[in-house]
């Protein structure tokens, strides 16, 4: 008898080990599909505020500035050291092989099609959905949207959809300037350090530009920006359990956020290009 119950405990133990991964991916599919529904019903009471221009009007010009203009910088930053650095693996990959103009048009395209607004994204959802995740979800757990509801303001209306009609209207202008720095920053590069001249890196830019790479960008900003400032008020406003809670939901926009700007990223190139 006791072999026999040896068996059966080692299988046992043998099913709890291979039942433990499976109960933790069923926990973390039934956690994100009720994150869907959870995001899909909150999108669509922003959808239905849009018409209390009222409310969300008068914040709407600050949150420009809160949200676009003091994230210019980050992106410049960025965006500088990104076309030095294209500037000088497209010398070193294509020297010799085509001309120098290729390295405008490598930098041009890149900066463009793809880090620019990809990397402007991830910067920005470092700062504003962490930014918008912690602001709210301090005013969810100290009561404040409570006291909103009290005075009959609809909180969704009030504090979601100014930050993201701001989110969705700056992205695309903190872009822009990124992509100009960028390319800028290639150009002056080229001229230091590479064996590349001003007109044959314009050559290289104006010979490949085409006006869809610039709608291609901008679509993909604006659609960052709706991502970042959505998740960041949706964590925002679903944080519990005090100054811990607050530091789980900045952590968590950021993550979500930063891996729906991949998928993004990779759907719009599928789609558009």
């Amino acid at each position: 008898m006791a072999p026999i119950q040896h068996d059966v405990e080692d299988s046992e133990l043998e099913l709890r080990g291979f039942s433990a991964p499976v109960r933790s991916v069923g926990h973390w599919v039934i956690a994100g599909v009720g994150s869907v529904g959870k995001g899909g019903h909150l999108a669509a009471r922003a959808v239905g505020t849009l018409r209390q221009v009222d409310i969300w009007g008068p914040r709407l010009v600050p949150l420009f500035v809160t949200i676009g203009v003091a994230s210019i910088p980050i992106g410049l930053f960025i965006l500088t050291f990104t076309g030095m650095v294209l500037a000088i693996q497209a010398s070193y990959t294509l020297t010799g092989t085509v001309p120098n103009y290729f390295v405008g048009a490598l930098v041009g395209k890149t900066v463009i099609l793809e880090l620019g607004p990809a990397l402007t994204a991830l910067a920005l959802a470092g700062r504003v959905g962490a930014s918008i995740a912690s602001e709210l979800g301090t005013m969810r757990v100290t009561e404040q949207i409570d006291a909103l509801e009290s005075l009959a303001y609809d909180p969704v209306a009030y504090l979601v959809v100014p930050r993201v009609l701001a989110g969705m209207f700056m992205f695309p202008v903190v872009t822009v300037f990124s992509v100009v720095v960028g390319i800028v920053a290639g150009w002056l590069t080229s001229l230091a350090m590479l064996d590349v001249t001003t007109p044959e890196f314009v050559k290289g830019i104006r010979f490949f530009f085409d006006t869809y790479d610039v709608q291609f960008a901008l679509i993909k900003a604006w659609s960052f920006g709706l991502v970042v400032t959505g998740v960041g008020c949706f964590y925002g406003l679903q944080t519990s359990g005090g100054a811990e809670g607050v530091g789980h939901a900045t952590t968590r926009a950021v993550v979500v956020g930063s891996m729906i700007i991949l998928v993004l990223d990779a759907f719009w190139a599928a789609v558009l290009l």
